[in-house]
């Protein structure tokens, strides 16, 4: 019985240690979270007096309260400063480890401030390693994430660090253009620290490059900010670059004397470094630590012992006890070290993962921004085309002429349709496309459809029948515009590939509930048909039968990857039948919903009735650098009774709205010297009241908050309807006046 009770002692004094070490984290979390925030205050100001050993010691203290309250943030950001730490220290694999830490931990609390910073700090790391294409990346991923917070000021000091970065590669003129961003960034902000370093890289960069006379300028400056504010580490850097310029202009006297400045001043950071982090301090410190932490352990025992009064069987208990858990803890660490080791490579994965993806997504913004431009330059010339088509129809033609300034409108608005197709690939793709149903009359549309490409069909020698079902109502609420594109695109290739043959466009109803009709749509042809390999990939982007196919009948391979993704929007489903030879049936099925009648759209001419005597004293500039679309809007507002002035850059728009009062402003945005958005924004400064449409063919999606921010009243996009444009411009111009009256 005695020897059960000695088990249970034993149990019960190893309970009282647990209890015991329990009740001293009984805190209050905001208490400790002060705490942590004073210690790593703490911390940076004794890295600052460059006592380092002491930072760590506060920096550790701050992060076990951190890991007890479980702030994930403090975590983050600690093991972020320790990496920083180790960085000056210069310990980078250490660093590395710490870094990466607080990488996981500030992406999953989605801290993406200071995960920018934990960016910058590893592109440090990895430049003091000499791996300076992975610094780089690290750089931008950190400059994205800072320009993404509006963080602009944080983006100096790695534009700095990106620069240097292109010296140690040798690549100067990436190295001259982001010190010199760096620079303008940094004296924007008044961080004179990073304007100095900046400068004095700048020169490096400079003088290799061959502009001796600027790098010696740049350098002066950057040796001059870092005296003027003791900015000892920078300073060190100045006097070496200067010695080495001097020395390659030849003026060895003061070369001599910026490198005894040098010597002078890194010989006494040295000494201030070796004695911050001296090894044989830290390890007498770990040994005084240590003897301390013993002495009490075995202070804690003799009073257990003394208050317990155990006898001598429960004390050798107690000690194999002891002896099994410390076995027990030896095994746990060491499988502990492996687990980390383990952690720390899957961690270093993520993170090259990660940047990985951040480049990914760099791509894609870049071809965006590709696409825009593309769009916009073809756009420009359209205007042309389609603008001087409109004017030839309106100047009563020769009957003869007619169709053929028709059939060049068919075709300039048909080339308009492929630009904003390759753009639809893109939206499809990024899951931007959205919905807009209208009442119309399908029947009607599709009647039309036929009747535009039935040019095409007579040149081919091909027939197109609609079939339309008795049973299928005429007028439905549904976005006709994607509608008409996936009509457009599989009649025109149906009469692409079909000669002398014959077309057949259905639309079939198949069942109905509660006004939604489910309408099935067939194209079907006896052209030259598809063979089976090739129909699983004939609805990808810029896919195609064959090189025979392409060189014969032309085509980008883009229609059947827009027909697809525009019927998955409509939640419909499409497919194909076909066979070499014999000719093809696309069959894709949509619902649409029943609407009782469709509103008849009347063309208005809005300023057919308006005086001429009226319009006189209203003044409209033209902002416009192409020569061609200038006489085209200078047309379209004679034809409206307007007068305008033109200009064809920035500079000349704003001093012209200063000296003249002008109603309405037509602003282009790409134009030589300051942009559209530029010119308007400094017009605002002076003048808040007069109208301003933006007169642009920049695809407008992901720009409309640049343009309200700029100061437009809206937006007209080219090549524009001339019936929204007379439109706009009524309600500018004329409209606010009748209300008045």
């Amino acid at each position: 019985m005695s020897r059960f009770n000695n088990y249970i002692c034993a149990i019960i004094l190893l309970l009282s240690f647990s209890v015991s070490s329990q009740s001293t984290i009984d805190e209050d979390s905001e208490t400790i979270q002060n705490t942590i925030d004073y210690r790593i205050d703490q911390a940076q100001k004794d890295i600052r007096k460059n006592a380092y050993f002491e930072a760590q010691e506060k920096y550790d203290e701050a992060l076990k309260l951190a890991i007890k309250i479980d702030n994930q943030k403090s975590i983050g950001i600690i093991y972020s400063k320790i990496g920083k730490l180790q960085y000056i220290i210069e310990e980078p694999d250490e660093a590395i480890k710490s870094l990466i830490k607080a990488n996981e931990v500030q992406r999953f609390a989605k801290d993406d401030i200071n995960l920018a910073e934990t960016y910058k700090t590893l592109g440090n790391v990895y430049t003091s390693k000499k791996q300076y294409q992975q610094a780089l990346d690290y750089y931008k991923s950190a400059k994205t994430l800072f320009e993404q917070e509006d963080l602009t000021n944080f983006v100096a000091e790695v534009l700095l660090n990106e620069g240097i970065t292109y010296i140690n590669l040798k690549d100067y003129p990436n190295a001259q253009a982001h010190l010199l961003k760096s620079a303008v960034l940094a004296k924007r902000y008044d961080l004179d620290k990073i304007v100095s370093s900046s400068k004095i890289n700048l020169g490096i960069a400079l003088i290799n490059l061959g502009e001796t006379e600027d790098a010696l300028k740049q350098a002066n400056e950057g040796v001059n900010i870092a005296i003027k504010n003791n900015f000892n580490n920078v300073l060190n850097d100045g006097y070496l670059v200067l010695s080495d310029l001097n020395q390659e202009t030849g003026n060895y006297k003061l070369a001599n004397e910026y490198l005894r400045k040098h010597m002078t001043l890194n010989d006494s950071l040295l000494s201030i470094k070796r004695n911050s982090s001296s090894q044989e301090k830290r390890m007498q410190l770990l040994i005084d630590n240590q003897t301390e932490y013993q002495k009490k352990q075995l202070a804690d025992l003799e009073e257990q012992k003394a208050a317990n009064n155990l006898n001598k069987l429960t004390t050798i208990l107690s000690i194999a006890l002891i002896t099994i858990l410390s076995l027990l803890t030896l095994s746990l660490y060491k499988n502990n070290n492996i687990r980390l080791k383990t952690n720390n490579m899957l961690h270093k994965k993520n993170a090259e993962l990660i940047v990985s993806k951040e480049k990914a997504e760099l791509a894609s913004k870049t071809k965006a921004n590709f696409l825009s431009t593309v769009t916009h330059e073809l756009r420009t010339p359209l205007y042309a085309v389609t603008g001087l088509t409109n004017m030839l129809l309106e100047e009563d033609p020769k009957p003869n002429q007619i169709q053929h300034l028709k059939s060049l409108k068919f075709s300039g608005e048909y080339l308009l349709t492929f630009i904003n197709d390759i753009l639809q690939i893109n939206k499809i793709e990024a899951n931007k496309v959205d919905i807009e149903p209208e009442a119309f009359s399908l029947k009607k549309k599709m009647t039309n459809i036929i009747a535009a490409l039935n040019n095409s069909a007579n040149d081919n020698n091909v027939k197109i029948h609609l079939e339309y079902d008795q049973n299928l109502p005429e007028n439905f609420m549904a976005d006709q515009i994607k509608i008409s594109q996936i009509l457009i695109n599989l009649v025109g290739n149906a009469i692409k590939f079909t000669k002398d043959g014959d077309i057949w466009v259905r639309a079939i109803r198949t069942e109905e509930t509660d006004k939604i009709f489910n309408v099935r749509f067939e194209i079907e042809d006896n052209g030259i048909g598809i063979s089976e390999e090739k129909q699983n990939q004939l609805f990808e982007s810029f896919s195609q039968g064959s090189i025979q196919i392409n060189r014969k009948y032309g085509g980008t391979g883009l229609g059947l990857s827009i027909v697809k993704g525009l019927i998955q929007i409509l939640k419909g489903t499409i497919s194909l039948q076909s066979e070499l030879g014999k000719g093809s049936k696309f069959i894709f099925e949509i619902p649409l919903k029943y609407a009782e009648k469709v509103e008849k759209q009347v063309v208005r001419n809005y300023f057919k009735d308006i005086n001429e005597i009226d319009l006189k004293d209203i003044n409209i500039l033209v902002v416009e650098d192409n020569k061609i679309n200038q006489m085209i809007t200078k047309k379209i507002l004679s034809k409206m009774k307007l007068s305008c002035d033109v200009v064809d850059n920035g500079e000349d728009a704003v001093n012209m709205v200063k000296d003249k009062e002008y109603h309405v402003i037509l602003m282009d945005i790409h134009m030589p010297g300051i942009s559209g958005l530029e010119a308007t924004r400094l017009i605002r400064t002076f003048n808040k009241e007069i109208t301003i449409f933006a007169l642009t063919a920049v695809t407008l999606e992901d720009k409309m908050h640049e343009f309200d921010e700029a100061g437009f009243d809206d937006i007209i996009s080219k090549p524009f309807k001339q019936e929204d444009f007379e439109k706009k411009l009524y309600e500018a111009l004329i409209q606010p006046n009748s209300e008045t009256a």
